[in-house]
Formats: structure tokens, C-alpha cells, sequence
């Protein structure tokens, strides 16, 4: 292991604040150093975010590239940063939109393009730190985080009904952040012991999966167990309640069914930076994290529940997109569709779905990003979102028509493409899980309607005759928007024909999720070893820096 190796994904957090404290102090008046700064600092973080991968080893401990430091001992807070092949996939994801969303805001931002940077810089930074945190409180912060520069970019720099948009993002945020923050205070203070209260996600981990473990060979309500431990019993009572708090501030943030309105709203307003960055799926990945892996019982008890909306948020949203004539609310149900089918992948407790899950988190992150970066491209130029002011762009914008019918084949799941893949293992983990035919079923439908609402897109926008004047006048894709574009065409084909090196780094933690959250479930008998977080061994220095109550991962 390099000496470099712990401090990697720390100088990817903090390497786009860093440059924003540098572009503070440029002019506003001087917009091209601004532009030119945030590219260079967007670019030096993918270029750190790929030397992690580099250092990544698919077969190694399960968190790598770990950096811990105390931070507030009375609290029980520590700063505690690492990853595992989920989480730097959807790194490297987000070092690739960095960049991305710079060029594409190059000439479209001409006001106020000092703040918009800083904006775009600081949501970039705060985004790679939800996604490494293994401190809960510190998820939550940098989580929370994203909430203003998104809330920011659309309110200040969207579309005409920007405000009202930006004002139901910020309540949707508002309210799932205070369930999120309840149920964090709640396992810190109900779940653990006295003595080993933290946030630091291994030892809570550990230390709950130690209660559900006595929960399982119970097998009874927990009233009528005998010799249970005192922790095996409050988390028996009360982890329904906190799991339900955390599952339902992550269906908010993730925009599922019944609470997705706020999406379609905001998407329709967004600039085309917010628009991309938003495919980032951080609901989907509290889920995964912070979700079922700590309340297995929990999960089993809600699995219904939340079965039923990922399915719903499945068709419901296919169908919803046969109803929109606003493209970018079109794409915002195509989105809550596709998360529906993320959730169902989890819900399956199979490795299969499970992988299909963590794989269709990155593809329509890159998926979705691309297909709103070519709507937004035309909408600059022609002023309208609307699908009834196109038609017939094949004919005079033949690179954008290629690139917006590759990108939706990987949308729809067509062999050879990203999305092919994880929708596949998706339903084939639905199939094959003990869940009702009837929930594979409607998300084959969910498929179907998929192809149906894509091609109708693909056909009123790009055949048919020029029925507008205005439409000859539409500059094809060239110069930086090709740049922007051809990256995502390759990796739709890459990720679809050579999938391999990516599910090499999502396996692993797939059978992780699967035998943690299937805890106790009918069946199950997960192997012990995967039972517990493990992680690569703390210097001695930084064990001694943490306290003599810091308990190292079982390796």
C-alpha cells in the first residue's frame, strides 16, 4: 500500500474546495479564468478519483483506501472516509460528470458565472463525501450539503417556473433530512450501548448485527423470546421505528412513488448542470449503505411495503411518460422508473440482484446524465421543451440524432448496451428471489413500456418532416458539445459488451448487502464472515490518535 493510498479519497472531497477558495478571489468580471479554473480543478479530481481505482483491489478488504481521524470524541463523531467497489464506481462517476457539466455550461451561463462555478465545485466536493463517509453523521453533513448548491442552481439559473421548482426541492429535502437526522439520533442513542455510542459505521454495524444475530435464533416476537440481551431487545422494539424513518427519508431523496412529485418539477427548471449531476443516485446508495444492511429484521418487515413502490414507481412512472409533451418531464418519470427498478434489485436479496442494483446505479447515472446533457443542448438553441416543437432533426443534426438513439437503446436495455446488463440481472434477481412471480412480472412490463415510451420519443424528435422552420437552423453536435457526448456513447457500449471489471468490484459487495440484509430471513444462512464490516487495518499511530475505545475492524 502506498503512503498516498489513506489520503486519496480525502484530497477527492476536498480538492474542488480548495479551487473554489482559489476562484473566490478571481474578478466576477472575468469569466473565462473562472470557467478555465473550475475545468482545471474538475479535471485534477477525476484524475485523483482514478488513481484510487487504480489502487483499488476488487479481492481485498471490503472498505479500502481508509482514512480515519477523531473529530469530536464527546460526540462521538469521527471523521472516517473509505470505499468499496459500489462506492468508487459511483465516484469515478461523478469525477466524469465534473468535468462534463463545466463544458457544457461554458457559453449557456453568461450571468453570474462566478457563483455558478463555486456552486457546481462545492456540490461536486460535498457529493464524492456522501459517497465515502463511513461516519453516519458524516454522510448526513456532506448529504445535507448537496441541498444548497443544487437548491441554488436551479433556483437562480433555471427555467421559468425556477422558483416554485426550487422551493418544492427544498421542502422534499427539507423533510426527508429531518427523518434521516431523527433516525441517526435514534441509533445513536437507543440502538447502542452506553459505552459505545458513535456514528463510526463499523462499529455500529458490528455492534447491531450482534442484536439482529440473537433476533434471528429467536425466531419469535421479540415479547416473547427468553434470555435476550439488553441491546438484542431495544433494537427488536425499537429498529422498526428508526428503520422506517431512515427508508422513508431515502424514498424522498431517491423520488420514489408516492413521494417523487418534486422531481418532474425540478428536473423541468434545472439548468442542464443540476439536471446531470441529479442522476447521481445518492437515495438508491443510502439504501444500500444505511438502509437494509443495519435493520435486516426491519427489512424483512417492510419488504412488502417497499416492494410495492418500487414496483408502482415502476409502471407508474412508464406510464406517466406516455402522458408528458415536456421532454425534461418526460426524462423525470423515465428516472423514477429506472429507480424503482434500483430498489427491486435490492428488494430481491439475491446476488444477483443485488449486483444488478449496484450496476444500474452507475449505468443510468451515465445514461440519464448523457440523455439530459443532448436534451438540454437543443432546448439552448430552440428555446423550447415541448416534443411538439421537433421532429424531423435526423435530417439536419445527423451526430445528435446517433448519439440521442444510442443513448436511449441503453436507456431501454437493448443487448449490447450499459443498461442491458443490470436490467437483466435486476429481473433475473427478481425471478429468482422468493418474492411473487407477479412482482417480476410487472417489472418485465416496466421493461416493455420502457422500449415503447423511448422509441415514441426518438420518433416524434427525430423523424418525421421538419414541420418547423426554426428547426433548420439547429447547429449539429461539434466542437466541446461533441466532447462532452462522445465519452458516454463509448462507455454505453463498453460497460454493455465488457461489463467484467466493474461487476469484478460489485460482487463482492453484492454478497456483502445480500447476506447482511437477509439476516434472519426464512432460508438464509448467510456465511459469518460476511457478516461483519471488515476493513484494512489502522496504522498503529492513527489507532493510538482515536482513543483506547476504538475497537479495530475484524479483518
Amino acid at each position: 500500500m502506498s503512503n498516498l493510498d489513506p489520503y486519496l479519497l480525502s484530497l477527492v472531497v476536498f480538492l474542488p474546495l480548495f479551487f473554489a477558495g482559489i476562484l473566490a478571489f478571481i474578478p466576477a468580471q472575468e469569466p473565462g479564468p473562472i470557467r478555465m479554473l473550475s475545468l482545471l480543478a474538475a479535471l485534477a479530481d477525476g484524475a485523483v478519483a482514478l488513481w484510487a481505482w487504480t489502487r483499488f483491489e476488487p479481492t481485498g478488504p471490503e472498505f479500502q483506501l481508509e482514512y480515519r481521524a477523531s473529530w469530536l470524541d464527546m460526540g462521538g463523531l469521527s471523521y472516517h472516509v473509505g470505499v468499496d467497489g459500489l462506492a468508487l464506481s459511483l465516484v469515478m462517476l461523478v469525477a466524469l460528470l465534473g468535468p462534463v457539466v463545466v463544458l457544457a455550461s461554458w457559453t449557456s451561463v453568461r450571468e453570474r458565472v462566478k457563483e455558478f462555478h463555486l456552486a457546481l465545485l462545492f456540490l461536486q466536493a460535498v457529493t464524492m463525501g456522501a459517497l465515502v463517509s463511513l461516519d453516519l453523521m458524516l454522510f448526513y453533513i456532506f448529504f445535507e450539503a448537496a441541498l444548497l448548491p443544487t437548491g441554488l442552481l436551479v433556483g437562480v439559473w433555471g427555467g421559468p417556473m425556477r422558483n416554485k421548482a426550487s422551493a418544492r426541492y427544498f421542502l422534499a429535502s427539507f423533510a426527508g433530512s429531518v427523518l434521516m437526522l431523527v433516525s441517526l439520533l435514534a441509533i445513536y442513542s437507543v440502538a447502542l450501548p452506553a459505552g459505545q455510542r458513535t456514528f463510526d459505521y463499523t462499529r455500529v454495524f458490528n455492534t447491531l448485527q450482534e442484536a439482529h444475530r440473537e433476533l434471528a435464533a429467536c425466531r419469535t416476537p421479540v415479547a416473547e423470546c427468553g434470555a435476550l440481551s439488553p441491546l438484542a431487545q431495544t433494537v427488536g422494539t425499537w429498529g422498526p421505528w428508526i428503520f422506517g424513518g431512515i427508508a422513508l427519508a431515502f424514498a424522498v431523496k431517491s423520488a420514489l412513488f408516492p413521494v417523487h412529485r418534486w422531481l418532474a418539477e425540478t428536473q423541468s427548471e434545472a439548468p442542464r448542470a443540476a439536471s446531470v449531476l441529479l442522476a447521481i443516485k445518492l437515495g438508491a446508495f443510502g439504501f444500500w449503505r444505511f438502509g437494509f444492511p443495519l435493520f435486516p429484521d426491519a427489512t424483512q418487515q417492510f419488504r412488502g411495503v417497499l416492494t410495492a413502490m418500487a414496483v408502482i414507481s415502476i409502471v407508474y412512472g412508464a406510464l406517466m411518460c406516455l402522458a408528458q409533451r415536456d421532454i425534461r418531464r418526460f426524462l423525470a418519470y423515465a428516472t423514477i422508473s429506472h429507480l424503482g427498478s434500483i430498489l427491486l434489485g435490492m428488494l430481491t436479496l439475491t446476488e444477483e440482484g443485488a449486483t444488478g442494483s449496484a450496476y444500474h446505479m452507475l449505468n443510468q447515472g451515465l445514461s440519464t446524465a448523457a440523455i439530459f446533457l443532448l436534451v438540454g443542448y437543443l432546448q439552448e438553441q430552440r428555446g423550447s421543451k415541448q416534443v411538439q416543437d421537433y421532429g424531423g432533426l435526423a435530417r439536419t443534426m445527423p451526430r445528435f440524432a446517433f448519439a440521442f438513439v444510442l443513448i436511449t437503446f441503453s436507456l431501454i436495455g437493448l443487448p449490447g448496451t450499459n443498461g442491458f446488463v443490470s436490467e437483466f440481472l435486476v429481473l433475473l434477481g427478481a425471478f429468482k428471489s422468493n418474492l411473487s412471480p407477479v412482482v417480476g412480472a410487472l417489472a418485465a412490463t416496466g421493461v416493455i413500456l420502457s422500449a415503447t415510451y423511448m422509441l415514441w420519443l426518438v420518433q416524434k424528435v427525430l423523424f418525421g418532416p421538419v414541420r418547423h422552420p426554426e428547426n433548420h437552423a439547429l447547429k449539429d453536435l461539434h466542437g466541446r458539445e461533441w466532447v462532452i457526448t462522445v465519452p458516454f456513447l463509448v462507455l454505453a457500449v463498453v460497460l454493455g459488451l465488457k461489463p467484467q471489471p466493474i461487476l469484478d468490484r460489485l460482487e463482492p459487495a453484492s454478497r456483502r448487502f445480500v447476506a447482511r440484509s437477509s439476516l434472519g430471513m426464512e432460508g438464509a444462512n448467510p456465511p459469518a464472515e460476511l457478516l461483519r464490516v471488515t476493513s484494512a487495518p489502522l496504522p498503529e499511530q492513527a489507532a493510538r490518535d482515536l482513543g483506547p475505545d476504538f475497537v479495530q475492524p475484524v479483518q
